[in-house]
């Protein structure tokens, strides 16, 4: 066998080949990740939404057999408990207002990965703050 035939039957890539490619899968990850974690923000901070309408509607139905707002302590007596999902990310609070028309305010404050989000606050008026996140 000649040094011609020896060259010819080696298969592989490259030094720069390889170069090239782990460059590209780079800036292809470089792209990806952000929007990868603002995508799941954003579908943390949905979930979150539903709970807290369902937490709205509950209070609609205590405020209708008692004539006042459930506060967190009696809701979670009911039986009620965030779904796992959601309180690894959230937790909530419940403020009841005193006084001749009844009210809440509910807030759900958000914790680790999905700190930078910022707090969601529903009140019984049916006020979402801040708008831009619902």
């Amino acid at each position: 066998m000649n040094r011609t035939q020896v060259i010819k039957s080696r298969h592989g890539f490259t030094l720069i080949e390889m170069m090239i490619t782990v460059a590209i899968v780079g800036i292809l990850a470089a792209v990806a990740y952000p929007a990868y974690t603002q995508y799941m923000i954003r579908a943390n901070r949905v979930a979150a939404q539903s709970e807290m309408m369902d937490i709205a509607n509950r209070q609609q139905q205590f405020l209708m057999t008692n004539r006042s707002y459930a506060s967190k302590a009696v809701l979670e007596a009911s039986g009620y408990a965030l779904p796992a999902e959601v309180s690894s990310k959230y937790s909530y609070a419940i403020v009841v207002g005193v006084g001749a028309v009844p009210a809440y305010t509910l807030t759900f404050t958000p914790s680790g990965s999905q700190a930078s989000d910022g707090a969601l606050t529903l009140d019984s008026a049916g006020i979402k703050t801040p708008a831009d996140k619902w």
